[in-house]
């Protein structure tokens, strides 16, 4: 990952906009400019920009700041007794950075993160607070050659991990056993093909007529029935990269509701794959898939975006949502996703995860996509 190149963007957006520091709460989009990711509980993290970069951490996440941030500096605060008698918290470590500022300065933060404390704070010091988070995001938007490689490597993960998921649905097995399996194999590949990577998995198999419709609830211990439409949803994350596969599977014979439902399904996601590439709109490749809902009279059911933006984090902008005016770009990545919620029906899904080419766009997971592949 080039992050001396991304906080050099940075640096030339500050000078641009008069902007004297910056301070970034958001984990991904600290990952993305130093390569640094900790798990963030009740500690806080900040990332500092100025003329020097600067983690802002915890005690205990010290020595892995040191060995993977790469910035120029890292201060930390403790909630333990220390050998330097240090009582030190992380606002004080952010007051002593902003002392180095000329009062009244513009200072840049992530408004859709930072905690409401420090972004008083810093009003009540005087400072002209100005939000640079939208431009971190926007950053993050075209993926550079490592980034893509990485996303293929997830790619090739969770691709397995469907697969092996899938072949264990049948009628008495629980939606976490079918989960399980996947995450066994997933498991073994990353051990043997990626060794001392960290991986990050989603996973999520929702079964029947009820559950099914929900689309966002995790998998638990009911059993698979006949009859049941089951969406197994699974992202894996390689190294801080993710890449989505999504399936619908139906168990026994599906009804003449479900064949129509699922064939529409389909025909949605295919026509947005087919259409989208650099040059058009996001709201446009929402539309193309939406139109072949309402000439199935399935409109209503479709009560989501039909993509979103992938990458560092599991859902990212730029999203493919019908008020979403921007122009698709070389080297975007999305999952497109359109799916439609029948009550009494079931739900019905398919994700995959491509990159913008510079005619079209290239699938990094697959999977057999059609009804009679996907019938159990």
């Amino acid at each position: 990952m080039d992050s001396s190149n991304r906080k050099d963007r940075l640096k030339d957006y500050m000078k641009k906009q008069s902007i004297s520091a910056v301070f970034i709460f958001n984990a991904d989009h600290q990952f993305y400019i130093t390569g640094f990711k900790a798990l963030i509980y009740s500690r806080p993290i900040v990332f500092h920009l100025q003329e020097k970069s600067t983690m802002i951490v915890p005690g205990l996440e010290e020595t892995h700041a040191k060995e993977h941030a790469k910035v120029d500096e890292v201060l930390v605060y403790f909630e333990h007794p220390n050998a330097n008698g240090t009582e030190t918290t992380h606002n004080e470590h952010i007051r002593t950075l902003l002392n180095q500022c000329p009062d009244n300065s513009k200072i840049g933060v992530d408004l859709s993160n930072i905690p409401g404390d420090i972004l008083l704070n810093l009003k009540e010091l005087g400072y002209q607070v100005v939000d640079i988070g939208q431009f971190i995001t926007k950053m993050r938007f075209v993926k550079d050659h490592q980034e893509i490689y990485m996303l293929e490597q997830a790619g090739q993960l969770v691709n397995l991990a469907v697969k092996k998921s899938l072949e264990q649905v049948r009628e008495g097995v629980t939606e976490m056993e079918i989960d399980a399996a996947g995450n066994a194999a997933l498991f073994e590949a990353t051990a043997t093909k990626h060794p001392e990577s960290v991986i990050d998995i989603v996973v999520m198999s929702p079964s029947g007529l009820k559950r099914s419709v929900m689309p966002h609830v995790f998998s638990n211990t009911r059993k698979i029935e006949s009859g049941d439409v089951i969406i197994h949803s699974r992202q894996v994350g390689l190294n801080g990269y993710r890449a989505e596969l999504e399936r619908t599977v139906i168990v026994g014979k599906p009804t003449n509701e479900q064949k129509k439902a699922f064939q529409a399904a389909i025909e949605a996601q295919q026509r947005a794959i087919e259409f989208i590439k650099p040059g058009v709109k996001l709201s446009e490749v929402d539309l193309v898939a939406r139109q072949v809902f309402e000439q199935a009279c399935l409109e209503k059911y479709a009560i989501h975006r039909t993509g979103h933006g992938i990458g560092v984090s599991a859902h990212e902008q730029p999203f493919l949502r019908f008020d979403h005016h921007d122009v698709i770009e070389e080297g975007m990545v999305f999952s497109i996703e359109p799916g439609i919620y029948i009550p009494g029906v079931g739900g019905f899904r398919h994700s995959d995860t491509v990159i913008i080419t510079s005619d079209g766009c290239r699938l990094i997971t697959e999977h057999p996509y059609d009804m009679e592949s996907l019938l159990f």
